[in-house]
């Protein structure tokens, strides 16, 4: 199924700011950061090669060389200490300072059931039943469905399509329940690990926050054990699924031998607007039901039927900037209705934000033929203050596959220019969003669920997820495929109807 052809963006340009042009503006301190990166962990990258070396060399000598190196070393005792040494504490440098491998076992996106699909239609006739919105409003709203790059197949949960609506925290348990428990059962069952098994868990659902915690729901659901690390992150929006994969990270290099479960998800229930500011009307139309489980691990034995090796998490953060940090907020209109208002500023935020994440990992991830002349380019404009146009790296050559966040289809074509990606490279964001609509955190997990329906990954393949939220924030991670991908075998919720797309 084609995406629809729509003649006019979601946000019209005389109405709203566009993305910042990146090829303007690059800041030299966030360059600095992703070479502070490479610089901290220089003496892992000298190592590594070190070690390489070495073996060769020692993998080259024959038995007489060792009869002659042994011969010659009996009669100098100090060399065979300072040798034996040196070695010891080059291979116990090496071991502590190399940091632990996270693999990403599997992953599993919930596909709820056709009774929670929603159809412009639907999604118009609950509008109208509601009673609270405008004629203006109602009006609005239908104009927003049909630019905003969804189709007839979204999801929203029973209490938000009932008409009327009856959103409760009853209405929302449930819905967290549905979510969770889906997500977590599928991957439960495609990877075979039990739940006794997890040793972290992270949740993160940025509106719904109960108590007890939706980690302790997983817990009394699953009975996992009683020294589980548990974690539930609140108010991070979009972007919480990559802070929460980062945070994942960072504690299996600290707990050998681990397991940690991140469960990506959004509760719609009792945070629908019914009110008329137009600001806040925008989320009702494009947010949708949705979540995701993802399996992390740091065994070594696990790295063979895993699929994906963490390579980089990037974090960025503009909160210190009044204007950044007051973007995305939930408040109440005039009239006392709560919802979550999108600030006019909000394009040119994200745009500033995605461009300081994406200078800071560009050192990481580029081959040295994009970084000379970048850092050549940028060395002259700062210092020497020749006006030559900035070098913008050719990302293609860094990443095979793109996920990125699929917020609105406005955003989406914003950073497709800016970034200079094919159709071929926004497709999983663009058909997600049709599909599934924006999912928050869990839909970059959709769009890599697409592109393995696919059959697109291949073994050494690398795959730039991009997220962000308010804040305001902008998360990258990467991940390389450790394996080819073979979409006969896998269980998604693409697989039954991935040949009708796009």
């Amino acid at each position: 199924m084609a995406e629809p052809k729509l003649d006019k963006p979601l946000i019209a340009p005389s109405a709203s700011p566009r993305l910042p042009d990146f090829k303007q503006g690059l800041k030299l301190k966030y360059v600095k950061l992703g070479y502070h990166y490479l610089v901290t962990h220089a003496m892992y990258l000298f190592l590594s090669p070190l070690a390489v070396i070495t073996v060769v060399q020692l993998s080259a000598f024959s038995l007489q060389d060792v009869h002659d190196l042994l011969g010659q070393l009996q009669y100098n005792i100090i060399s065979v200490i300072l040798c034996s040494s040196t070695l010891l504490f080059l291979s116990t440098l090496y071991f502590l300072t190399r940091p632990r491998p996270v693999y990403l076992v599997d992953f599993s996106c919930f596909k709820p059931d056709d009774d929670n699909k929603c159809s412009w239609q639907r999604f118009m006739k609950c509008s109208e039943s509601i009673g609270t919105f405008t004629e203006e409003n109602i009006e609005f709203q239908r104009k927003i469905m049909a630019r905003s790059g969804l189709g007839e197949s979204t999801y929203l949960p029973p209490a938000v399509m009932n008409i009327p609506p009856n959103p409760s925290m009853a209405g929302a348990r449930e819905e967290a329940k549905m979510i969770m428990f889906g997500a977590l059962d599928r991957l439960f069952e495609k990877t075979s690990v039990k739940p006794k098994d997890i040793s972290i868990l992270i949740v993160n659902c940025s509106l719904f926050n109960p108590v007890p915690s939706l980690s302790a729901m997983v817990v009394n659901h699953y009975k996992l054990r009683g020294n589980i690390r548990t974690y539930n992150l609140g108010g991070m929006g979009c972007s919480a699924g990559l802070i929460s994969i980062d945070l994942a990270k960072d504690l299996l290099r600290v707990h050998p031998n681990s397991y940690a479960l991140v469960v990506s998800m959004e509760s719609i229930t009792t945070n629908w607007y019914f009110g008329n500011d137009r600001s806040m009307i925008l989320s009702n139309c494009l947010i949708r039901m949705g979540g995701a489980a993802v399996l992390l691990s740091n065994k070594m034995s696990d790295r063979w039927h895993s699929k994906y090796k963490l390579v980089h998490t990037v974090r960025t953060h503009k909160g210190s900037d009044d204007k950044c940090y007051t973007c995305v907020t939930q408040r109440e209109d005039s009239i006392g209705k709560i919802g979550i208002s999108l600030s006019k500023d909000l394009m040119a935020v994200a745009g500033d934000a995605l461009k300081a994440n994406i200078t800071t990992l560009g050192p990481l991830m580029l081959p040295m033929s994009e970084q000379l002349p970048f850092f050549a380019t940028l060395v002259r404009r700062k210092f020497f203050k020749v006006k030559v146009k900035p070098y913008i790296p050719d990302f293609k050559l860094a990443f095979k596959h793109f996920c990125i966040h699929a917020g609105g289809r406005a955003v989406l074509d914003e950073l497709q220019k800016n970034l200079q990606i094919t159709d071929w490279h926004i497709e999983p964001s663009r058909m997600t969003l049709y599909r599934f609509g924006n999912t928050l955190s869990s839909s970059l997990w959709y769009e890599l669920a697409y592109i393995e329906a696919k059959g697109r990954v291949k073994k050494g393949d690398r795959t730039w997820q991009i997220a962000f939220g308010p804040g305001f924030k902008c998360n990258s991670a990467v991940w390389e495929a450790l394996r080819t991908i073979n979409p006969a075998k896998e269980k998604n919720p693409w697989m039954t109807e991935i040949d009708r797309f796009p």
